[in-house]
């Protein structure tokens, strides 16, 4: 998995309520994008193109379970790379297949606009704009697997787990 993409940066303990706002819960996940991050950055949603990464300060995705990641995700995003992730948020990124990494350093390593070359399995994110690279913290194996899968539910429908979802 890699992903090439101009990027966005968001600072530290960025909240879900700011992802997914609680207005939004009965919306469907393609109007929910338009509201990513509307309290703190007004106007944001409509900036994002398709493939875009990312990058997030300390303890990104605080709060709530609610299904932020999917709305990042549905919002055309690449990837997330993260100084530091909340553990829910984390895992939550996974199940929905948003891909999501922890990268120390990652913060002073990019501008805002810069463009990323992110390699999921090999843990490298590349500043192509600085000619410069990072490590971080790789995936495990698994939770690859399940990425690649496509997230929770259509790994568990492939192993025959769950009924497929029909239309």
């Amino acid at each position: 998995m890699r992903f090439e993409g101009r990027v966005w940066i968001v600072g530290d303990n960025i909240n879900t309520d700011s992802i997914l706002p609680q207005k939004c819960f009965y919306m469907q996940p393609a109007e929910q994008a338009r509201y990513v991050f509307e309290s703190n950055r007004p106007g944001w949603a409509e900036q994002v193109k398709a493939g875009d990464i990312l990058i997030g300060g300390r303890n990104f995705g605080m709060g709530s379970s609610r299904p932020a990641a999917r709305t990042l995700k549905v919002l055309g995003l690449a990837c997330l790379v993260a100084e530091s992730v909340n553990g829910l948020f984390y895992r939550n990124c996974i199940n929905f297949a948003f891909p999501v990494m922890e990268c120390p350093g990652i913060t002073a390593a990019f501008d805002e606009g810069d463009i990323a070359d992110v390699n999921v399995e090999t843990h490298t994110i590349t500043n192509k704009t600085r000619n410069t690279s990072i490590k971080a913290v790789p995936l495990p194996d698994a939770l690859l697997d399940l990425l690649k899968a496509g997230g929770v539910y259509p790994l568990l429908e492939k192993q025959g787990l769950i009924a497929p979802k029909t239309a």
